[in-house]
């Protein structure tokens, strides 16, 4: 019962002025809110360049602004304005914001324990959560990679605690790549590994102090050839990777090994 009356005396009788004044704060809420939705693009429609994107960039940051602002007001009308009435208020503002920032504050712990680790450098070729690319920024929160088609991808050092990080080159300039060719079983498997290995061995993005391996694994439909090899800088993986397989079709099609013919009840690993 007593609960029951405290919680009666947090909140303000509302009479039939407040109620209209709650109702003019809500509509012009909602209509500033409206205008900014519709009057920023229109502005941003007629600026080029860098401001187009920046006028863009102010309306969600206006529209909580204006919240904010609908907020302030409202609040003194529903709620007594006392320090005891704020101090039970803002308690349970900062119980709501202590729930709803647990994965940012779990991501800047993670950030820091990224940071004492190492698992991740700017420069390093990483894949977290089935995104490759190459680190460009360790922030406190995110650590910020550009994919191979130039997409600049965040991802929450939180992913630290439930995905695996694979990391291509750990800081260094040695980075593995693997091009795969699929052959037909009648061929000569000593010929295709010297032809795969000569392929690789006069390739300008070669790093020549790495070593040159080329595996052999039979499959139901044939042989999976793969040559790992190392190019001189990380950055020239897929211009590497792009050589070793046009120049290395050349040299099969040269020796006469047939590419195979997977069934469709097989695919490419098994």
């Amino acid at each position: 019962m007593n609960e029951d009356t405290d919680l009666a005396r947090l909140f303000n009788t509302l009479d039939s002025g407040a109620l209209i004044e709650l109702t003019l704060i809500l509509l012009g809420t909602i209509v500033l809110i409206t205008g900014s939705q519709k009057l920023l693009p229109w502005i941003a429609s007629r600026m080029h360049g860098r401001a187009h994107y920046y006028v863009l960039a102010l309306i969600p940051a206006l529209r909580l602004l204006i919240l904010i602002g609908g907020v302030l007001l409202i609040v003194p009308i529903l709620i007594e304005p006392s320090l005891q009435n704020m101090v039970a208020v803002l308690g349970a503002v900062g119980l709501a914001i202590g729930f709803a920032l647990k994965d940012y504050v779990s991501s800047l712990i993670a950030g820091v324990v990224s940071t004492v680790e190492l698992d991740y450098r700017p420069g390093d070729w990483i894949e977290v959560g089935g995104v490759y690319g190459e680190v460009r920024r360790v922030g406190m929160r995110t650590v910020q990679i550009v994919t191979p088609d130039d997409t600049l991808v965040s991802i929450p050092h939180l992913k630290l605690w439930s995905e695996p990080v694979h990391n291509a080159n750990n800081g260094g300039p040695s980075l593995q790549c693997v091009a795969n060719f699929y052959l037909h079983p009648g061929h000569d498997a000593g010929q295709v590994c010297q032809a795969l290995r000569d392929v690789t061995l006069t390739s300008p993005y070669l790093q020549l102090d790495q070593p040159v391996t080329v595996v052999a694994q039979e499959r139901p439909w044939g042989t999976h050839y793969r040559i790992r090899a190392y190019p001189i800088h990380p950055s020239q993986q897929f211009r590497f990777v792009t050589d070793l397989t046009v120049r290395g079709k050349a040299a099969l099609e040269r020796i006469g090994a047939m590419p195979a013919a997977v069934p469709a009840t097989f695919s490419a690993s098994g």
